[in-house]
């Protein structure tokens, strides 16, 4: 009898034991055992008799419910990995990190195998996971916002201020729209007469000078604006030109809040009235924060990532490198979609209900986002080249990003250079060609000026659109993300939406008309406990590049991850030593704080 020590390693999960009976069969490359009851999942428990050496490659487990124990009921079960020693002293491993419901055989490849010969259908994986992380959320909903008191109160104090207006667009969670502007839109007829500039240039010599910049909130244009308690709102479509001064703050210097120009659709300027400039400010920042949710937060983190996500667990094996590297940066992420759809963007959603751009619009929105989306605006150094951002100071998004997705490159690069030894192997791969072709089919529509590619045809390709996946699930969503109660938790400066029209004319902005156009007392109250939810921070939360699940058994991945997380480390001692001497630290893209997936 040939005996073999079988290890089970059971999740470190809330309800991940099992009370049903585990079979195992082991096959080799010179036969299988037969189906054998593991009496124990807590240790370690002899099996096997039959000759399956001299190469272990493939493991079923079994769970069920037998007669012998028929007064138990069919429960899920959450297996980590199990470890099997051969007789000649050979250490297999299988991971397996999935929830186990029912009591079909299950298939796993031994751990270095990078042959297929299993289900890849992976998507029922998530449904216990979901139930559980689910009924947390639920709880979540009904605590009382009391953290981040620190930006309450720095908004509170300093929202109505141009440097503190202009920072948002830099630091704050929509860092994605401002660009620099070399030549005034036909649409925006500012001119140097209206403009007073810091320093005394004119306003084309600041534009060659690199120094003026626009935000342009375009998209929004033609949007028919929600009703929400019965009273019709008001989104505008604004364009905002910026100033660099001398002294390295970024201020608004014009606001148009229309994109026609018209009599009634002035252009206001910081020596207006003091109500007429901020009330042109504040129908900017609620334009920013339904452009934000809907494209830059939605559309560009949370749907792409389910794009990566399904397709990963549609397409690939779990012995694939791919899935391996791609897998911790998918957690939760269905699930936290599956809320969203319910309880945010359904018909009776949050955002529906009360968001200026919830509504009949919405999905037009969202499709309008969809068609212009390009690869270029996904991965961050050629997004800040193409913008012309590189020289602007203090941008802390971009100085915090570009090193991150630097380390994250490094790291895909050498991983997956451990496996693809030439593009011959890329090209030849088919699992990864129907992920890559999923993801340009169902993700991006098969539109062909997105630049997404549709198949990939060389290492280099791979590690590019592998390093923008791990960033847009992981860097890019806290960046846009995290901040969201720091900076809306004062209502003004974010307003969900907006009850009256903005000023046609000069001089009829007062504190009572501001008061007035702001939203109702339940909007407020909807917006900002639903910005509190979605900036806390999971219970369960993990790390960037940390990963619990021990998917990559050979020794030179697991080298590559210890050194990916030391640079991860040195990165976040960097960004923290640098916060100390900011009056705002800048915090969300300190691998310390980003989490690994989107799971919030």
């Amino acid at each position: 009898m040939v005996k073999y020590e079988v290890i089970v390693y059971t999740g470190n999960l809330a309800g991940a034991a099992t009370m049903n009976q585990v079979f195992i069969k082991l096959v080799g490359t010179e036969g299988e055992s037969k189906k054998t009851w593991l009496a124990s999942l807590k240790g370690v428990t002899d099996v096997i008799r039959g000759a399956v050496s001299a190469c272990l490659t493939l493991m079923h487990l079994e769970k069920k419910v037998t007669n012998r124990f028929a007064a138990l009921q069919e429960d899920s079960w959450f297996p980590a990995k199990v470890e099997i020693k051969s007789p000649e002293g050979d250490t297999y491993i299988f991971p397996i990190y999935r929830w186990i419901a029912d009591s079909k055989v299950q298939r796993f490849r031994e751990a270095t195998a990078l042959t297929v010969l299993e289900d890849t259908h992976h998507l029922g994986r998530y449904s216990r996971q979901q139930e559980l992380k689910e009924r947390e959320d639920d709880y979540r909903l009904f605590v009382h916002p009391s953290i981040h008191l620190f930006f309450s109160e720095y908004v509170k104090e300093h929202w109505t201020e141009d440097a503190f207006f202009g920072y948002q667009f830099l630091n704050g969670v929509n860092p994605m729209l401002i660009r620099r502007c070399e030549a005034l839109p036909s649409n925006f007829p500012v001119t140097d007469d209206m403009v007073f500039l810091s320093g005394q240039c004119g306003l084309e010599d600041e534009m060659k000078n690199g120094n003026i910049f626009l935000c342009d909130y375009k998209q929004l244009d033609g949007l028919q604006p929600n009703i929400i308690n019965g009273k019709k709102q008001f989104l505008m479509a604004p364009l905002v030109l910026l100033h660099k001064t001398p002294d390295d703050k970024l201020k608004p210097i014009a606001i148009q809040l229309k994109q026609t120009p018209a009599d009634d659709n002035p252009i206001f300027f910081p020596t207006d009235s003091e109500y007429d400039w901020l009330m042109a400010k504040i129908f900017v920042r609620s334009a920013d924060f339904n452009e934000h949710q809907l494209n830059v937060h939605l559309l560009r983190t949370h749907l792409l990532a389910e794009v990566f996500a399904v397709s990963l667990l549609r397409n690939m094996p779990m012995v694939h490198p791919l899935y391996k590297l791609l897998v911790p940066h998918t957690r939760y992420t269905l699930q936290i979609n599956h809320l969203a759809r319910l309880l945010l963007i359904s018909k009776n959603g949050i955002f529906t209900q009360f968001a200026a751009a919830g509504g009949d619009g919405m999905l037009t929105l969202l499709k309008k986002y969809l068609s212009s989306m390009t690869y270029t605006s996904l991965c961050i150094p050629e997004d800040i080249a193409e913008r012309g951002l590189e020289s602007i100071p203090n941008f802390y998004y971009r100085d915090d990003g570009l090193k991150f997705w630097d380390i994250v490159q490094r790291f895909v690069q050498g991983i997956l250079g451990h496996y693809y030894k030439d593009d011959c192997a890329v090209e030849q791969d088919s699992e990864l060609q129907r992920w890559i072709s999923d993801i340009f089919e169902h993700g991006f529509l098969s539109n062909e000026c997105t630049g997404i590619p549709k198949s990939l045809t060389s290492v280099a390709e791979l590690v590019k659109f592998v390093t923008m996946v791990i960033f847009t699930c992981s860097g890019q969503h806290s960046a846009v993300n995290t901040g969201q109660y720091d900076y809306g938790g004062w209502m003004p400066n974010t307003p969900i939406s907006l009850q009256r029209p903005p000023p046609t004319k000069k001089g009829t902005a007062s504190k009572e008309t501001m008061l007035q156009t702001f939203p109702d007392v339940n909007t407020t109250v909807q917006g900002m406990s639903t910005m509190w939810l979605l900036s806390k921070q999971s219970s369960d939360f993990v790390a960037f590049g940390q990963y619990p699940e021990d998917h990559f058994c050979e020794e030179i991945p697991r080298k590559l991850i210890r050194d990916f997380q030391g640079e991860l480390e040195v990165l976040s001692a960097v960004i923290k030593s640098r916060n100390k001497g900011l009056e705002v630290p800048y915090t969300y893209m300190d691998p310390a704080e980003v989490e690994n997936s989107v799971a919030i």
